[in-house]
């Protein structure tokens, strides 16, 4: 039984791909002997088998505070950042895969002359399922990327969550190892603009070898400032350089915000932008350039969405786009969520509600959809609940007929917070990238998977890995957009602080399938 972050050592054979996106070394190792109490009573123990004795740390299921802590000494210059894993097993008869349990890593460094809190982080919570047998290990990734100051000592210390929804086993675990891995940072991204202002929320799309990139720019994060207006600029090499800024939509007494991008049927660009004045509206363009933009259609719907995303193709629909309504500042219920379709490329769009009367805490938001084949449909959307719990998890949204039916499930991707993911599936190698911005800790994640082995267990999403990084704020990062050109992925979004941000393109190679490349 395979959960997101549970990496068995036949996982590369199971489900046969590979990643290049960083480079990293042997771990450092800290037993259980390397370990000591940090919070609560949890007890070092000798747990047996036969003639063989592994000292563990037991963490209880059912008292919540329980820790252990270690120190791992500083990494050369040449890594970025590290991987925290734990190796786990129990020797309780209850364990099944049908139980899981919690765990995250607080992670800090001190370096010299500096507040001591200054590199403190708290991981976020990690929930997997249990073995089906006493005695089986699991390696857990509790941190796929965390940035480290060189040749600075590492305080690792490891809680179980007990008190988290999604911790269900109530038995003792015991805690074996901890494997700290240093890695090279990802490549700095591209810059597309970084002009005075807050330039934000890109869309990025291919047209043929060419990227166009649209963003907007206000002074804020704001959406509905008369100054905030929509621009493009579009790359030939790759993202590396940027034809001169040209302007999309510029309303006069109307705030204006890109939220979705795609092709029509004709492999032109469709772009959606949010106009906001006196009224919301959503407005539709039209573009075989990224240059010049033609202004097609300014739907009028029963349920005014906050914001409509990317547009794809579903066979025998035409053209289908996700939304979502309500408030972020009500707890609900009153949001709501649905599809538009289009039968003539985007001139028309008919509405559909999916779910609606939904409370915040069960509202899927700013979604990202790809059609995976035989009516198939795949969508992965933020959560608007903060907090440190799995509460916070994203969405994961399915059709089976083409769209018109949907089931909406949480997953176990939790290294995220506020941030939209960004979806590309790859048909050739089966595999799916599930693209989302960290904020806070300033990481853009990547979990790669193949569709079929998460389509109906939401909870089965690998571990992430970092692709690119930017600024570790809030909300002054964050959103990603992706799009592609052959086995290249190219993935906009914007990082700054305050009133002063720049919006950037990272690039990654598309992940391989080994199966496939040992045919």
């Amino acid at each position: 039984m395979l959960s997101r972050r549970l990496v068995w050592v036949c996982l590369p054979m199971m489900f046969g791909w590979t990643l290049a996106v960083m480079a990293q070394d042997a771990p450092h190792c800290l037993t259980a002997n390397d370990l000591s109490i940090a919070t609560g009573q949890p007890s070092l123990v000798m747990m047996s088998s036969g003639s063989t004795h592994v000292p563990v740390w037991s963490l209880s299921g059912g008292t919540v505070g329980q820790s252990v802590a270690g120190v791992v000494p500083g990494f050369s210059e040449e890594y970025g950042g590290v991987k925290v894993e734990i190796v786990v097993t129990t020797n309780e008869s209850e364990t099944n895969p049908s139980l899981e349990d919690v765990y995250r890593v607080h992670l800090s460094q001190m370096p010299e002359n500096d507040v001591f809190t200054s590199r403190s982080v708290l991981g976020t919570p990690v929930r997997t399922a249990l073995c089906e047998k006493p005695f089986q290990t699991r390696t857990i990734v509790l941190e796929s990327f965390y940035a480290i100051e060189p040749n600075v000592p590492l305080t690792v210390r490891i809680q179980r969550e007990p008190g988290d929804p999604a911790d269900t086993f109530t038995r003792p675990v015991g805690l074996v190892m901890v494997k700290v891995t240093p890695q090279k940072a990802p490549a700095p991204a591209h810059v597309v603009q970084d002009v005075s202002g807050y330039n934000s929320w890109p869309v990025i799309q291919a047209l043929g070898d060419k990227l166009v990139c649209v963003y907007s720019r206000g002074t804020a994060h704001t959406i509905g400032e008369d100054a905030r207006a929509v621009y493009a600029r579009t790359s030939t090499d790759g993202g590396k350089t940027w034809s001169p800024e040209t302007v999309v939509a510029n309303t006069p007494g109307d705030g204006e915000v890109t939220i979705g991008k795609g092709l029509d049927s004709t492999g032109a660009m469709l772009l959606w932008v949010r106009r906001i004045g006196k009224e919301w509206n959503h407005d539709l363009y039209r573009t075989t350039d990224g240059i010049t933009f033609t202004h097609l259609a300014t739907p009028k719907f029963d349920v005014i969405p906050i914001q409509i995303t990317d547009v794809f193709a579903v066979p025998e629909v035409g053209l289908m786009a996700l939304w979502f309504a309500g408030n972020y500042g009500d707890e609900g219920p009153c949001h709501s969520w649905g599809t538009l379709t289009s039968g003539d490329d985007g001139k028309t769009w008919t509405q559909h509600v999916v779910e609606s009367e939904l409370p915040k805490s069960e509202w899927p938001t700013e979604p990202s959809a790809v059609y995976l084949g035989n009516g198939r449909i795949l969508a992965v959307a933020r959560s608007e609940m903060g907090g440190n719990t799995t509460v916070r998890s994203q969405f994961q949204m399915t059709s089976l007929d083409g769209g018109k039916t949907w089931k909406r499930s949480r997953t176990n991707i939790g290294d995220v917070l506020a941030s939209t993911p960004s979806l590309i599936f790859d048909p050739d190698s089966g595999l799916l990238s599930n693209y989302y911005y960290h904020r806070g800790r300033g990481v853009l994640r990547r979990s790669v998977v193949s569709p079929d082995s998460i389509f109906d267990q939401p909870l089965h999403w690998p571990a992430s890995e970092a692709v690119a990084l930017g600024s570790a704020v809030t909300f002054d990062a964050g959103n990603v957009n992706a799009t592609f050109i052959q086995k290249t992925h190219f993935l906009a979004y914007y990082s700054g602080q305050g009133s002063d941000t720049s919006v950037v393109v990272a690039v990654a190679a598309a992940p391989e399938n080994s199966e496939q490349n040992n045919k």
